[in-house]
């Protein structure tokens, strides 16, 4: 298939090459750019943890701090990953979402062992309330920003245009709602009328819904692999 990757440049690169193993043709479609925070900094004073929610976010902290050492937990394998990559030496992977890390934290961290500290976007889904129900001290600093693109990148408009696209893969409400409405302004929304929107979360296909789709898949589980999964075997 002739996939579109929304995801932030980076993380579309990845999935992309994932994808080619798989047998398909990507189309790397990034829809957020991903911008440094100025001033970033962290303060690591009695924290037990760290938290993140996106490569980016592994990515900032990394960049800002030289310590490998702390425990780190990351809403998914991905992010786990590219943690990993980044030399963190203790990490795990929640698997899923947000609630998801919740779970995982509660069930393996001690709130009296010190704080947590989630390096984040300026958007993000909501964890501290349940952390803090549970009972840990709860900090959030933000180390990026996720910008929403403007315009359509040139090949992805190409490719929507001749209609030689199959699917997009949308791993976000946010960017599935900015796919929506750079299409619109271009006049391009009946283009999706021979092509697949697979989706991470309900979240997400309710967000892509606005746009005429021959069908709508939603991943089982909010990952990558429960999303890939969606995908028809090439040749069958």
């Amino acid at each position: 298939m002739r996939l579109l990757v929304t995801r932030p440049a980076a993380e579309a690169e990845v999935t992309a090459e994932q994808l080619r193993t798989l047998g398909h043709a990507p189309i790397v479609c990034p829809l957020l750019i991903v911008q440094p925070q100025p001033g970033f900094a962290v303060d690591l004073d009695g924290v037990q943890a760290l938290l993140f929610t996106s490569a980016a976010a592994a990515r900032a902290f990394a960049a800002a701090s030289s310590e490998r050492r702390l425990p780190v937990v990351t809403v998914g394998d991905a992010t786990a990953e590219v943690a990993r990559a980044l030399r963190f030496q203790r990490v795990r992977s929640a698997a899923g979402d947000g609630d998801d890390l919740v779970v995982l934290v509660s069930d393996s961290l001690d709130p009296a062992a010190g704080a947590l500290l989630h390096v984040s976007g300026a958007d993000v889904a909501d964890v501290g309330t349940g952390l803090a129900a549970a009972g840990f001290e709860y900090r959030r600093v933000i180390g990026y920003a996720a910008v929403a693109a403007t315009a359509l990148p040139r090949p992805a408009a190409a490719a929507i245009r001749a209609g030689a696209f199959d699917g997009v893969l949308f791993f976000s409400p946010r960017t599935a709602t900015t796919f929506v409405r750079l299409l619109q302004q271009a006049g391009l929304t009946g283009r999706c009328r021979d092509a697949d929107a697979f989706c991470l979360s309900q979240a997400v296909a309710d967000a892509a819904g606005a746009l005429p789709w021959r069908s709508t898949r939603t991943a089982a589980a909010p990952n990558q692999a429960a999303l890939l999964a969606l995908l028809p075997v090439p040749g069958t």
